[in-house]
Formats: C-alpha cells, sequence, structure tokens
C-alpha cells in the first residue's frame, strides 16, 4: 500500500471516529471564564524574521480576544520546511490543529486527504466573505468543487529592473511587451549584462511566460493538460526563452545551475537586466544593497496579456476540530481590514481587493504588486502540484540546453502532467 494511500485510510477512519464521537464536543463554545482554546500553526516567522509573528501574537490575537473573551487563540510558529511534515504525520495521527496558515499548493493535498472543512459548506457568511478576494488568490482553496479555506495573505512576481539597465537597452521605461523584452537582449550584446535570470523552470517561473503568451497549463477545469502546455503559443512562449539562453541573455541560473549569480544579487549588481520576483525583495535589497533603487513593472505582455502568478497562503480549519465555530469567528477575523492592513508593512499583501488603494497609500511601491494580483493566476490545484513543477523542470531543462525541441518538451510534460490528473 503507498504511503499516501496508508495516510488516507488513517485520516478516514479518525474524522469518522471524530466524526461519531464528537459532535457534542464539536459544537461547545466557552465563556469569558471558561475560554475554548484554539490551536493555530503556521509560520510566520519563518527563516527568524520575528516581524509577522509579533504582529500576530502581540497585537492581532489580543485584539481577537478582546473582542472575543470565550475564545484563546494559541499559535504555534513552525519553520516553514518542517511544516508540511508535521502536518502529514500529524494528520495521520489525529494531532493536527484548528487552525492552519497553509501554503497555496498544501489545501488540494489536505482536502484531498480528508482532514480540512469545506467553507463554502459550512460557513454561513463564506460567499460573502469568498466575493471580497483577489480570484485567482480564491482559487488555490478550490478542490472538487468546494472551497476549502480562505486566502490569508498573498504575494505575486513582477519584472524588476534597474536604471543601469534601462540605460544600457537605450529604454526609458521597462519592457511592456515580449517584443521590447526580447529587443532589450539584442542591446545588451556586448555589454556583459544578461536580459533575463531565474532561479527554476517549476510553475512559479514558466507559468508567468507561457499564460502571458496566451497559453495554458492546463483547461480551466483542470482535466487534461495535452493541448494547452503543448499548444502553440506555449510553444512560442518557451521558444522565445529557449532562443535567448541560447544566445547567452539568460542565466543558465534557470537550469539549476548552483554556481550562477544569485538574481537577489545579480540585479543590483549589474549582472542582469531584469528579472521576476516579490515584494519582499524591497526589504532584503535595503539591507543589503542600500544604494540600489528597484524598478518596478509589470509582467511583459504577449497575446494572453500581463499575466502573473499568485503567491502566499491561506487559512483552513481541520475537520478534527473540537471548536469549529469559534475556529470560523477567527478565520472570518482574518479577513477584516484590521487583520489584513496590519501585516501590509512586514510584506504581505492584504488579499482583500477592496483595501488595494489602502495598501498602496500605506506602502506605494507595492501599487505594481496589488495591480499585478487583478489578472494574477494560480498553480495548477491539486493535490500532486509538487510534481508538477518536478515534471516542467525536468522537461524543460534538455530543451533550454538544445537537445531536444520546445515542442516535444512540453508534449511531453503534458502527457506526465496528464497521467497526474488521471488520478484525480
Amino acid at each position: 500500500m503507498k504511503r499516501s494511500t496508508i495516510i488516507a485510510v488513517a485520516v478516514a477512519a479518525t474524522v469518522a471516529v471524530s466524526a461519531a464521537g464528537c459532535s457534542t464536543a464539536s459544537e461547545a463554545e466557552g465563556t469569558a471564564d471558561d475560554p475554548v482554546t484554539l490551536t493555530f500553526w503556521g509560520a510566520y516567522g519563518n527563516g527568524g524574521n520575528s516581524t509577522q509573528a509579533e504582529v500576530l501574537n502581540d497585537t492581532l490575537i489580543p485584539s481577537f480576544e478582546k473582542a472575543n473573551p470565550e475564545i484563546k487563540v494559541e499559535y504555534v510558529d513552525i519553520p516553514y520546511d518542517d511544516l508540511l511534515k508535521k502536518l502529514t504525520t500529524s494528520a495521520a495521527g489525529d494531532e493536527l490543529p484548528d487552525l492552519v496558515r497553509a501554503d497555496l499548493g498544501w489545501v488540494p493535498k489536505f482536502a484531498d486527504l480528508g482532514v480540512l472543512v469545506a467553507l463554502s459548506d459550512e460557513m454561513d457568511n463564506f460567499q460573502e466573505l469568498a466575493d471580497a478576494t483577489y480570484p485567482g488568490v480564491l482559487s488555490t482553496n478550490l478542490y472538487d468543487g468546494k472551497y476549502y479555506g480562505l486566502p490569508l495573505d498573498t504575494n505575486t512576481r513582477v519584472l524588476i529592473t534597474s536604471q543601469e539597465a534601462l540605460d544600457a537597452q537605450g529604454l526609458d521605461a521597462p519592457p511592456a511587451t515580449f517584443e521590447e523584452f526580447a529587443a532589450g537582449a539584442d542591446a545588451l550584446s556586448d555589454s556583459g549584462m544578461q536580459v533575463f535570470a531565474d532561479g527554476g523552470l517549476g510553475a512559479w517561473n514558466i507559468s508567468p511566460w507561457i499564460w502571458s503568451g496566451g497559453g495554458a497549463i492546463t483547461d480551466d477545469e483542470v482535466t487534461t493538460s495535452t493541448g494547452y502546455l503543448d499548444s502553440d503559443e506555449s510553444v512560442a512562449a518557451v521558444q522565445m526563452l529557449v532562443d535567448l539562453y541560447a544566445n547567452d541573455q539568460i542565466s543558465n541560473g534557470i537550469i539549476g545551475n548552483a554556481g550562477a549569480t544569485s538574481t537577489s544579487e545579480g540585479l543590483p549588481g549589474g549582472n542582469y537586466a531584469n528579472i521576476l520576483d516579490g515584494p519582499w525583495m524591497n526589504g532584503i535589497w535595503s539591507e543589503q544593497f542600500p544604494e540600489f533603487t528597484p524598478i518596478y513593472a509589470p509582467m511583459p505582455a504577449g497575446d494572453g496579456g500581463s499575466v502573473s502568478v499568485v503567491g502566499g497562503e491561506d487559512i483552513v480549519l481541520t475537520s478534527t476540530s473540537e471548536h469549529k465555530d469559534a475556529a470560523m469567528k477567527f478565520i472570518e477575523f482574518t479577513q477584516s481590514e484590521e487583520f489584513q492592513m496590519a501585516l501590509v508593512p512586514t510584506g504581505q499583501l492584504t488579499v482583500i481587493s477592496a483595501l488595494g488603494d489602502q495598501q498602496v497609500e500605506l506602502l506605494p511601491y507595492l501599487e505594481l504588486f496589488t495591480d499585478q494580483l487583478a489578472t494574477a493566476k494560480a498553480r495548477v490545484a491539486i493535490p500532486q502540484a509538487s510534481e508538477v513543477d518536478t515534471i516542467l523542470n525536468e522537461a524543460l531543462v534538455p530543451a533550454f540546453e538544445g537537445t531536444v525541441t520546445v515542442r516535444d518538451a512540453l508534449t511531453s510534460a503534458a502527457q506526465k502532467i496528464d497521467e497526474l490528473l488521471a488520478e484525480e
């Protein structure tokens, strides 16, 4: 029996027992004198960055508890790299918390295991809350026709360049289209500066180019990749990058060369003219390269427009929670202006579209990211999403190295993704 199957069986048994034996407990409500305690797992302090965890623990949770004295919230910070493993083992051992701040790609995986509550079925005001969020972010919670969470925070990638790069290309503004982007490479041919750099060929990296080129990874219903990933539009978008790579205009970091200068160092260092990255880079550069002034611009547009990729986290409620009503009150609180805006200064973009302008007033450099979110899309939302990244990377590296054609690489990848989709 496969490990995933063993976990699923164990979890199903756990959920069945819990559902049968805890119906009264699941409705238990606390009082101000005897509050219920919600456990909430997340990685706000990932990498030793305490800023976000401090805002949560010192400001937001106390505010929620003051307004809801019958509920206490115990936040447990877990390093990001350990959180998925801990959630997986805890799911099989009936040790999940009430609430989880889950990476966008994890929701389908745990929904498939049967350990999450379908909020679209259980929250009376789910649709009202869902309608207030960006569609691309909300879609990361959709699995098998139901929504198993709500967006908690988000981010996306935009084009980032420098004045040095614009001067080297003879441009007054960042490249707005595929054509302008490719033309910039010609202007850099003798400069020692490459037109683009990225750190891989997974869905996070390659999807913005495919979508903006008018292609797709799968159909809208996520039932097939063949005919979409290997479409003429997808092939043309990737071919543009492959041609630039063949002319030494894209860093070999994109195919996994660990010795390549990183994007975070290569842009301020004058090695690269453009990268795609997120809002967190502003803080990194302000510390490491205080003299560097990044210039933000939308993802260059192709036949499909300017389309980037959604990142971030969702908040989910576990099926074994004994305090579901209290947990849903906290979930509702996370969608409030108070919660969302308190975390913006820490590098988290709001998931509430109506707060976009307020976010930009607070931190003007977020304007491009806020605008890009309006058209940003989610990666393929299936339990095996990480395998899609592996398939894309393994298929495309040979294409960049010139040992297979782009069409053959994408056709092969589409067939393998179809096999994953057939398991659904």
